[in-house]
């Protein structure tokens, strides 16, 4: 859970504390974490991984997030100063801090950041250099500004919790444990920073820039939004269909290809044959052919549910017949078939492919021991960009940060009016990659004003046919970008690629590991023709390794990654027929398969990251090489609290077995129409309840006097609320405990894309846009806000639309286009 205060919004290292090497990408900024929630935490632990100088500035007793299982790895690398806020003194001595440092990042409510003094326009004041950053709930404006900023309350109004109803067996929403807008709004304020950097390389200048949990875990969406907006647009003309329909039996054409069954010993897998070849070969593996030979199923996958679910049947006890050792060996028999088992805990550090990759580390901590975890998301050259540091002691560096001696004055403002352009104005990226992580990561970086060439074959891309409504699944990830159709495995494409990968600044390739070196496309070739290119290998397990050449799909990423069972616990236990398989397999699908929290956003998410990190090195002078991301070891990294591994290592946040939330302060109860969900876990907001519920005599018990009782009786004082809830609606509580100061809304009722669509409260989350396939539309705002910079928000484009008009920039005339088409060179 975030801080209750402020959420209303293998390598040793040395015990003395981290020093960043000269050799990181980011050393020489310092950056002021003034943050004491997750989103903050995550931002910074980024930057620090990179080399940046991060102090974090504590109140006294220390940061909240120092009670997290994970914070080894949040404080990692990181230096450590407390500092009283409440106080003259403190705020002085911050003031001194701010007029130096590069970057500072909070996490406070809007109206804390106004009593504190940390407004966008003082702090430009203090120091115009200083590139400010604000995580918040709900954004700074509009009406939700000062709703709490609890990530269950963004959750819960949105209705995140409806779109996971599918998780649980009961009605009603389901709690989600893994923190996806933390993510969202972590990343996307990286975005933000890293650009605004950048662009302070050329004006001098500092800015002011904004992120929120809203637009994070929006962001994270592949095409829901898309789907769903064709629903809005033509009522009637289509329908968006469920995976399981009402009887919990197969609907959608997903469920089979990406298959959740249990093997003979009890291990439960997650296939992703999404591909029409993949699809075939499970389907022979499991002996379904001759069953689809009778006429009942003529016109497969696209059957009634009941005969999915017999198919689904079939194939679920035909699996079951064999072990994981015996699957295993068919995986190695078959290279297209494979699966990924759910895993859960440290036991995700155990994936071979990241043992092989040496995306595990061990780092010994003062007080706490050896601590191993997660690496990096970033990786050059094979390793981590700087060596892994330990999290500092409370107040480790305190005494040397307060006896730093007076700050310089800070620069004054120039004369002339500060630029306001796209801070990625004229920057060329050519992009080889595909469906969605790697390809929505340059994505986002087109509403940072980043030209993106996207090539794709001459039949288009798999994504721009995975929803009935033809390109709705591709409209996201092409937003604001240029597609060229070109065969690149014919010596004439290749040119073509070349010559753009000669003029681009950035290059991201998502192959299979080897497919880019047999294509000519890898990065030594490339950087033969532009030395200096940021080139990022953007995969899915890695460049190579025992899962390197495996295909990436969101829902057997989030099964390794602890996703699914992070949200879903107990969903992987024994079964004892067919019907409690069907049942598991359901729930687990549900976790890993969401189209609106999965891998693939949050992936998407620390490629952006990257690739503005290594644009940012360059321009400073410290080009890398060998760059990559994986979605297997980024996504991994939203489990941090659940997989992180040391001595008396306390309990990482554990939703309880009817996936209502986390304690009885922090979940969802049933109202007499609807659900809200309760976030009141301090002891101000404990307070507030009571006096808002004066005649709840059950709540003044003395087993929930204290906040040491209440956790003793959890379970009672649940059962308490339970019965205090259901007396009235939902939307009734909400309009009476909000305003008496506890955090408590309504659940949300309907898909979250259809409610930033169509509901006027959210519609400063959106913005308008253009596209050949939707004409003008709605789309989710740029994430990310900038003071000075601008953004745009573009549509998406038809496939190979830029071809000719990209060849005729590279110099191609119109015949040489006319034969290169008519010779199955180009499409479009």
């Amino acid at each position: 859970m975030p801080d209750p205060e402020l959420a209303h919004p293998t390598s040793p290292t040395d015990s003395e504390g981290p020093t960043a090497p000269a050799t990181g990408p980011l050393t020489g900024l310092t950056v002021l974490d003034l943050s004491t929630t997750l989103p903050g935490a995550f931002a910074t632990q980024f930057l620090a991984d990179a080399g940046a100088d991060v102090l974090l500035v504590e109140r006294p007793g220390g940061s909240p997030l120092r009670r997290r299982a994970a914070w080894p790895a949040l404080g990692r690398g990181k230096r450590s100063v407390v500092l009283d806020l409440a106080t003259d003194e403190g705020r002085t001595e911050l003031d001194a801090l701010l007029r130096t440092a590069d970057v500072a990042v909070t996490t406070f409510a809007p109206r804390t950041l106004d009593r504190l003094g940390l407004t966008a326009d003082r702090l430009s004041t203090l120091n115009p250099r200083l590139v400010s950053a604000a995580i918040t709930g709900w954004g700074t404006d509009g009406p939700w500004r000062d709703m709490p900023g609890y990530e269950g309350v963004v959750l819960a109004k949105l209705g995140y919790f409806h779109a996971k109803g599918n998780t649980v067996l009961r009605d009603g929403p389901a709690f989600v444990t893994v923190p996806y807008a933390s993510w969202g709004a972590a990343q996307t304020a990286v975005h933000g920073i890293l650009a605004a950097l950048l662009e302070r390389e050329t004006s001098g200048l500092g800015q002011h820039v904004e992120a929120d949990l809203v637009r994070g875990i929006a962001g994270l969406d592949t095409w829901t939004w898309f789907v769903e907006m064709v629903g809005l647009r033509w009522p009637g003309a289509y329908e968006s269909v469920d995976p399981f329909d009402r009887q919990r039996r197969p609907a959608g054409r997903l469920v089979l290809p990406l298959l959740v069954a249990r093997t003979k010993d009890g291990h439960w897998l997650q296939f992703a044959q999404v591909e029409p070849r993949l699809f075939q070969a499970l389907l022979d593996e499991l002996e379904v052919l001759p069953l689809l030979a009778d006429p009942r199923y003529r016109g497969f996958p696209d059957i009634a549910p009941a005969l999915l679910d017999e198919v689904w049947g079939h194939m679920l006890e035909k699996f079951g017949e064999r072990t994981r050792a015996e699957w295993e060996a068919v995986f190695e028999r078959r290279p297209d078939l494979g699966a990924e088992s759910f895993r859960a805990g440290k036991e995700i550090l155990d994936h071979p492919q990241l043992q092989h990759d040496g995306r595990v580390v061990v780092v010994d901590n003062p007080g706490i021991g050896p601590v191993r975890q997660l690496a990096p998301l970033a990786f050059a050259n094979g390793t981590p960009l700087t060596p892994v540091g330990a999290a500092p002691t409370l107040d480790q560096h305190g005494a040397e940060v307060r006896g730093g001696g007076p700050a310089a004055p800070a620069a004054g403002r120039p004369d002339s009016p500060a630029p306001s352009g796209l801070p990625l104005e004229g920057v060329t990226i050519l992009e080889l990659a595909k469906m969605f992580a790697g390809p929505y990561g340059t994505a986002l970086l087109t509403d940072l004003g980043a030209r993106v060439f996207h090539i794709e074959p001459l039949h288009g891309d798999e994504i721009r046919r995975l929803s009935a409504f033809p390109e709705a699944s591709a409209a996201r990830v092409m937003q604001g970008k240029e597609s060229v159709s070109v065969a690149v495995n014919t010596e004439e494409g290749k040119r073509i690629v070349l010559e753009l990968a000669r003029r681009s600044d950035i290059v991201l390739q998502s192959f299979r590991a080897g497919v880019a070196t047999r294509l000519g496309l890898d990065e030594a070739s490339i950087r033969e023709l532009n030395p200096d290119v940021v080139y990022l290998s953007a995969v899915g397990y890695g460049v190579g390794g025992p899962y390197g050449g495996r295909p990436a799909y969101a829902s057997s990423i989030g099964a390794a990654a602890g996703l699914a069972l992070t949200d879903v616990p107990d969903a992987a236990g024994d079964v004892r027929d067919l019907d409690e398989t069907k049942r598991s397999s359901y729930r687990l699908f549900s976790a890993s398969a969401s189209q609106n929290l999965q891998a693939d956003g949050a992936s998407a998410m620390g490629v952006a990251s990257t690739l503005l990190m290594g644009l940012l090195a360059r321009r400073r002078g410290r080009t890398l090489h060998d760059l990559t991301t994986s979605m297997l070891a980024t996504t991994a990294n939203l489990t941090t609290d659940q997989t992180i591994d040391y001595p008396g290592r306390p309990a990482g946040e554990r939703v309880d077995p009817g996936l209502h939330g986390l304690t009885a302060l922090y979940r969802l109860y049933p109202a007499s129409g609807g659900w809200v969900f309760l976030a009141a876990p301090s002891p101000r907001e404990w307070a507030a309840l009571l006096a808002a519920l004066p005649d709840e005599a059950g709540l003044r018990d003395d087993r929930f006097a204290t906040p040491e009782s209440r956790e003793a009786h959890d379970a009672d004082l649940a059962g308490v609320l339970a019965d205090i809830f259901v007396t009235r609606p939902a939307a009734a509580w909400e309009k009476e405990l909000l305003p008496a100061g506890v955090p408590c809304v309504a659940a949300g009722e309907t898909a979250p894309e259809v409610l930033l669509q169509s509901d006027e409260a959210f519609a400063g989350y959106c913005t308008t846009a253009v596209s050949p396939i939707f004409d003008e539309h709605l789309r989710l705002a740029t994430p990310t806000r900038f003071s000075r910079s601008a953004t745009k928000a573009d549509g998406g484009c038809s496939m190979g639309e830029h071809t000719d008009a990209v060849l005729r920039e590279l110099g191609y005339s119109d015949e040489s286009i006319a034969d290169l088409r008519d010779r199955g060179i180009i499409g479009g």
